[in-house]
C-alpha cells in the first residue's frame, strides 16, 4: 500500500522531511477495524512529533491522527462496524497514523461519518471535535444539553482547530462565548462560528474582556499557549475552571488559583486510548453524537483549506502552514 512515513526528524523546509514510500497491508485482530484512508487532516500534534531531533526510525514511521475513509475488513472481535461502513476518527498516538493507504485503528474510537459531508469535510473533525468535546463537557463539566447555558466561557486560541469546534459546541450548550484572535480574518472566522465576543490574545486579554462586561468569566479553554497563564488565572471566577491542551513548558504559577478555589485540568484526547482506560468506547460515543449534530445542521465542518494527493510534498506544505501560525480551521489532504 502507498505511505507517507519518515526515518529522520528534520525541518520541513527539508525535502526528506516526508517520503512517500509502499508498506505491507496490515491485517485487523481483536476489535480493530482496517480503514481504506480517504482523506486525512493535519494538526498541531503531527508537527511536534515531528520536531527535528537526533533519532533515526529503521523503517518508516507513519504520522496522522485525523482520518475519514471506508472499512475495508474487520477484526474477530469487532460488533460496532463492518466492511463499507464510512467512518471518521483520530486514532493512537502510540500506534502508527493515519498517512496511509489502509490504517488499523481500534472500534472504540471511531465514529459513523457524518452522511452530509465528504471525506474531506469529515477528516477536518476527530482530534479537534474530541479534544474540545472531552476539555468543555468530561473536564470542565459544562452539561452538552443546556443546564449550564448562560455560563460564560473564554476561549484563547478560537480560530484554532480545536477553538474551532469549540465554539460551536459552547453555543450548542447555550454558553456565552468570548473567544481570542489576533487577524481581521481570525475574527471574522470565530464570529462565523458563533462567538458571542472576541479579544485579541496579543493585547491586554484582561482589561479588554473586563470592557466587555465581565469581570471574571465562568471557564477558560487554553487551547493555542501557555503565555496566556497569568491572564487566564486573573480573569477566572473564584471556584471556576481552567481547561489547557498545551505543553507543561512554561510556569504556572498556583498562588491566584489556589486563593479562588478554582481548578486546572488537562485534555489530552490520546488518553483514553493509549491506556486503555474502560471508558475507551466514549469517544465512539461522543462522535456519533457529534455527527448527528452535523447531520441536524447543528455543527459545521471547520475544513479551510483541501490539498490533493495525500503525499509527502503536500504534508510538508501542511506542517509548513501550522508551523508559521497562519492556519485557521483545519488543513486536509485527500486521496491517494
Amino acid at each position: 500500500m502507498k505511505a507517507v512515513g519518515l526515518t529522520r526528524y528534520l525541518p520541513v523546509t527539508e525535502a526528506e522531511a516526508f517520503l512517500d514510500v509502499t508498506l505491507p497491508k496490515p491485517v485487523p485482530q481483536g476489535r480493530d477495524i482496517l480503514v481504506e484512508v480517504k482523506a486525512v487532516a493535519v494538526n498541531p500534534v503531527d508537527t511536534k512529533v515531528r520536531a527535528p531531533k537526533d533519532q533515526v526510525e529503521a523503517s518508516p514511521r507513519v504520522l496522522g491522527w485525523d482520518a475519514s475513509g471506508v472499512v475495508a475488513a474487520v477484526g474477530p472481535d469487532v460488533t460496532l462496524f463492518r466492511p463499507g461502513d464510512a467512518v471518521y476518527y483520530a486514532g493512537d498516538i502510540t500506534r502508527p497514523g493515519s498517512n496511509q493507504q489502509f490504517h488499523l485503528v481500534d472500534e472504540r474510537i471511531v465514529g459513523t461519518r457524518p452522511q452530509s459531508l465528504s471525506f474531506a469535510e469529515a477528516a477536518a473533525l476527530p482530534l479537534t471535535t474530541i479534544t474540545a468535546y472531552e476539555a468543555m463537557f468530561d473536564r470542565l463539566r459544562i452539561d452538552r444539553d443546556g443546564a449550564s447555558a448562560g455560563q460564560t466561557i473564554l476561549m484563547i486560541g478560537g480560530a484554532g482547530g480545536v477553538g474551532s469546534i469549540a465554539i460551536q459546541l459552547a453555543k450548542l450548550a447555550g454558553l456565552v462565548v468570548i473567544a481570542s484572535a489576533s487577524r481581521p480574518e481570525t475574527v471574522d472566522w470565530v464570529r462565523q462560528l458563533g462567538a458571542d465576543h472576541t479579544v485579541d490574545h496579543r493585547g491586554d486579554m484582561v482589561a479588554q474582556t473586563r470592557a466587555l462586561g465581565f469581570h471574571h468569566v465562568d471557564h477558560i479553554g487554553i487551547f493555542n499557549d501557555m503565555r496566556h497563564w497569568d491572564a487566564a488565572v486573573e480573569l477566572i471566577r473564584p471556584q471556576g475552571g481552567i481547561v489547557s491542551i498545551d505543553d507543561t513548558h512554561l510556569p504556572m504559577p498556583m498562588a491566584g488559583m489556589k486563593t479562588k478555589a478554582a481548578s486546572l485540568h488537562w485534555e489530552f484526547m490520546f488518553a483514553r486510548a493509549m491506556h486503555q482506560t474502560p471508558d475507551m468506547i466514549e469517544q465512539h460515543r461522543l462522535l456519533d453524537w457529534v455527527a448527528a449534530q452535523i447531520d441536524a445542521g447543528r455543527i459545521r465542518t471547520t475544513v479551510t483549506d483541501v490539498l490533493r494527493p495525500i503525499d509527502a510534498a503536500n504534508l510538508r506544505r501542511a506542517h509548513a502552514a501550522i508551523e508559521a501560525g497562519t492556519a485557521k480551521g483545519k488543513i486536509v489532504i485527500e486521496g491517494f
